[in-house]
C-alpha cells in the first residue's frame, strides 16, 4: 500500500473511529463536517486517493458504503449495503417518510449479519424511546426483513392502514384486534382492529448508535 498524506490519514482514522462507535461508516457530508474539511468535492478526492492506495473500497453513488479493507489488526473488513428508506418511530406512529424511496445506504459488518442473510432486508432509523428495554434507543437502526405476517411477540415494523403512518412495536393478534405493544415499563400498549394493521417486515438486527 503507498503512503498516505496527512489529510488522507486523518480521514482514514476518522472512518475507523466512526465505524468502531456505530456500526456502519461516515457520509461524506459527515466526514466534511467532523474534519472541518473545505468541501465535500475535498473529501471525494482523498476517499479516491485512499481506494486506489488500497485503504478502502467504495460503491458509486452510495454515500456510506465505504468498506474499509485493512483494520488495525491487519484483518480485512467486510460487510454488505443495505438501503436505508427513512424513520420509524419508536412510540406513536408517525407518516411513513417517503414510502419506498432510498433515502442512503448503511453498511452493515460481516459480524452484525453475513450478506447471504441480508436478502430483502432494508434499514430504518429510530425516532423515540418507546423500544428501549429491548436495547433499541433513537438514533439507532433497525434492519428489518420484508415480510407480510408474523407471529406473536415479534418486533414489526407495522402500518396503521386508514391513517398510513407505520411504528415499530412487538405484536400479538388477540381475535379482531391487534395489540402494538412498546418495550418501555412507562406507555401503554397500542389497540387497533386487526384489519387495520399491516405487517412491514419484521426486525432482524440492529446497529446502535453510540452518539
Amino acid at each position: 500500500m503507498s503512503a498516505l498524506s496527512q489529510r488522507q490519514q486523518r480521514i482514514l482514522d476518522h472512518i475507523k473511529d466512526f465505524v468502531r462507535a456505530n456500526g456502519y461508516a461516515p457520509a461524506i457530508r459527515d466526514i466534511q463536517r467532523e474534519l472541518n474539511i473545505s468541501s465535500t468535492s475535498v473529501v471525494a478526492y482523498n476517499l479516491r486517493a485512499l481506494e486506489s492506495k488500497g485503504f478502502i473500497r467504495r460503491s458509486n453513488n452510495i454515500s456510506r458504503a465505504i468498506e474499509l479493507l485493512q483494520q488495525e489488526d491487519g484483518e480485512a473488513g467486510t460487510g454488505t449495503s443495505v438501503p436505508l428508506l427513512g424513520v420509524i418511530a419508536a412510540g406513536q406512529p408517525i407518516p411513513i417518510p417517503g414510502e419506498t424511496e432510498v433515502e442512503d445506504n448503511v453498511l452493515v459488518p460481516e459480524q452484525i449479519a453475513s450478506g447471504d442473510k441480508l436478502k430483502d432486508v432494508y434499514a430504518l432509523r429510530v425516532k423515540g424511546y418507546s423500544m428501549v428495554d429491548a436495547l433499541i434507543g433513537d438514533g439507532d437502526i433497525v434492519l428489518i426483513r420484508y415480510q407480510e405476517t408474523a407471529e406473536n411477540g415479534q418486533m414489526v415494523a407495522a402500518r396503521i392502514r386508514d391513517e398510513n403512518e407505520v411504528t415499530l412495536k412487538r405484536i400479538y393478534w388477540e381475535g379482531n384486534q391487534v395489540r402494538l405493544q412498546p418495550a418501555n415499563v412507562t406507555m401503554d400498549p397500542m389497540y387497533y382492529p386487526a384489519a387495520n394493521v399491516e405487517v412491514q417486515g419484521r426486525v432482524v438486527g440492529v446497529i446502535r448508535s453510540l452518539n
